[in-house]
């Protein structure tokens, strides 16, 4: 399977094909002799030039994300997103990108589904190197999402975005007719409670006008549903939480995880909306 999925990978300088072999795979090698050796971890590293102005997520942050995943806190999500991207998985030759893919999570719940071809790509080493022991039979890069993807035309069935960014123009190249983007964005009043104690980014109210704009002229919408999941946080597993997204790039752990203790267990809720948008426009 991780053949498979090299075989639609491209080469980022000359976009050529890699050549595929049998056995482990120790590095990729284009056409042309571009060269990108895999990782001790089992991940490849594609960035090419100066790699990427985003800021990745550190080990720290990584720690914690698979800490808080690991709780279960958010499994009515995982088995959400993987029933609905399964149904869309049933060719013999389908494959899934999970694009932002992080400690491949959400990846691996679709794979249980549906043990199809994959890719992941993050920008993450410290995020691949745990998505690499999770799905190993997974491509997994590092990769910016906002450059053109390393993956040929019209190759993918299904692209998972959870929490991740949207570049409509290559996922509308990148997919096949018919193909699906399955979306996950947090819905306004996520976490509040949450967010309130330990100063956490809100919601923007019009967070879901915003995703339907970012892919018009390329995506319809095809179905859309929201998920409510009631948490009950002890405060180590709310600094987890805080510290795993964008707040964990600015601020102190030890600091959060003491702010985190302040008032002891606290209850909110994840409020998420998972949308599945089609690759042109729906029929009238």
């Amino acid at each position: 399977m991780l053949e498979d999925a090299i075989a639609v990978l491209r080469c980022p300088v000359c976009g050529a094909g890699f050549q595929t072999g049998v056995g482990q795979v120790r590095g990729l090698l284009c056409a042309s002799g571009h060269a990108f050796d895999a990782a001790k971890q089992g991940y490849f590293n594609l960035l090419t030039g100066k790699g990427t102005v985003f800021e990745a997520d550190t080990a720290d942050m990584v720690s914690a994300r698979q800490r808080f995943l690991d709780g279960g806190h958010y499994a009515p999500l995982s088995n959400a997103v993987a029933d609905l991207a399964a149904q869309f998985l049933d060719s013999p030759d389908a494959l899934v990108l999970d694009a932002g893919t992080g400690t491949g999570h959400y990846l691996h719940a679709v794979l249980q589904k549906r043990p199809v071809d994959a890719i992941g790509l993050d920008i993450s080493k410290f995020a691949l190197r745990r998505a690499a022991r999770v799905n190993p039979q997974v491509a997994n890069i590092v990769w910016d999402i906002w450059r053109p993807l390393p993956v040929a035309d019209g190759s993918v069935d299904v692209i998972l975005v959870v929490f991740a960014p949207r570049n409509a123009v290559e996922f509308a190249r990148v997919l096949r007719p018919g193909g699906r983007l399955v979306i996950v964005t947090p819905r306004q009043g996520h976490l509040a409670e949450a967010a309130g104690r330990t100063g956490m980014l809100s919601i923007q109210q019009d967070k879901e006008e915003r995703l339907a704009g970012s892919l018009g002229g390329h995506f319809s919408l095809e179905h859309s549903e929201e998920l409510d999941i009631p948490l009950t946080l002890d405060p180590g597993t709310l600094a987890d939480l805080a510290f795993m997204g964008p707040v964990g790039h600015h601020r102190d752990p030890v600091e959060l995880a003491e702010q985190a203790r302040a008032g002891g267990p606290v209850s909110t809720t994840a409020r998420f909306s998972i949308s599945v948008f089609t690759l042109g426009d729906m029929p009238s």
